[in-house]
């Protein structure tokens, strides 16, 4: 959402800083050069709308563009267009300085109020929507919640390391992280997860020897307490097999993102034992059995965590602090 907003403001600010510069030129002094400006305004303004509400369409963003919504706008900013096309080239002197100031005001706030919030998500705040159920109880479908980003410090756009350090990534946080894939044809749970933000809780640090036996999880060889955030779904269990995998090769194939092709759902009740690799993290969803998480595509680099999830703030009865 940062990025859009940033984009949002870039054109915006190109719009007010190219309007000036026509002005200065008393290029609106032609009524039809000042009445495609007039018109611009318009078509752009419907533009951006369209472009933010697909935006949160497509990340699940409560709001987002349905086809209803785009019919309507589509509707008005064309209407909107040729009223502005026809009342630019019909104003006097001083009706066109009235219009003139309008769009530019609009124009002016509209960029700085993207840039600020950008700035704000890009640094501070994300929102976010969960988007299924691999996160019961603790996060339910539909909840919007907002991710604080520098509970673990401080992190620029397009740098991939944090630039100031405040606090670790603990075992049994909740974190927020571009999914791992390198490019759109990684399949990951049965679709392309590139680009998807995901939600899972932290279970493996790095150097951690992490490993699920009968659905129980083993932190380096003692097994995790039970804890009242786990959900399990699905009574049977599967048997547990004798695979034909070294050590050396199961960690290969997990690390490279390939053990879910080789072996299935097998590993939602049998993973491991893997160890965590530096600067990675190890994330399951709480509820184990339906999940799409670490036991499937691999460790959780640094670099893609965005930060913790923190407070639920949609729907009214679920408005809370995240634990």
């Amino acid at each position: 959402m940062e990025l859009t907003l940033l984009i949002t403001g870039i054109i915006a600010f190109i719009f007010a800083k190219v309007s000036k510069k026509l002005k200065k030129k008393n290029i609106f002094g032609n009524k039809t050069a000042f009445a495609i400006w007039n018109t611009l305004f318009a078509l752009i303004g419907g533009g951006l709308i369209i472009y933010i509400l697909n935006f949160m369409a497509k990340n699940g963003i409560q709001g987002g563009l349905s086809p209803k919504t785009f019919a309507l706008i589509t509707t008005i900013t064309i209407a909107w267009a040729a009223y502005n096309f026809t009342s630019a080239g019909k104003a006097d002197k001083k009706k066109e300085e009235k219009i003139f100031s309008f769009n530019l005001e609009w124009a002016e706030t509209v960029y700085f109020a993207a840039f600020f919030a950008a700035v704000v998500m890009f640094l501070f705040l994300q929102a976010f929507k969960i988007p299924s159920a691999s996160m019961r109880n603790t996060l339910k479908e539909g909840d919007n919640l907002f991710v604080n980003k520098i509970t673990y410090g401080i992190k620029l756009p397009f740098m991939k390391n944090r630039l100031i350090k405040f606090n670790d990534i603990k075992r049994g946080d909740i974190i927020v992280f571009r999914f791992p894939a390198e490019n759109k044809e990684q399949i990951n749970c049965g679709e392309s997860q590139y680009g998807r933000d995901f939600v899972k809780r932290v279970i493996g640090l790095p150097g951690d020897v992490v490993e699920v036996k009968n659905k129980q999880v083993f932190i380096n060889g003692e097994l995790m307490p039970e804890q009242p955030y786990e959900l399990y779904q699905d009574v049977e269990r599967f048997a547990e097999e004798e695979l034909p995998y070294s050590r050396e090769e199961y960690q290969k194939l997990w690390e490279n993102r390939n053990l879910e092709k080789a072996l299935g759902i097998y590993i939602r009740d049998y993973f491991g034992p893997v160890t965590v690799p530096e600067g990675t993290y190890l994330g399951i969803g709480d509820n184990r059995d339906s999940s799409c998480d670490s036991r499937f595509w691999g460790p959780i680099p640094e670099e893609n965590i965005k930060g913790k999830a923190w407070f639920i703030h949609w729907p009214l009865n679920r408005i809370g602090l995240v634990k």
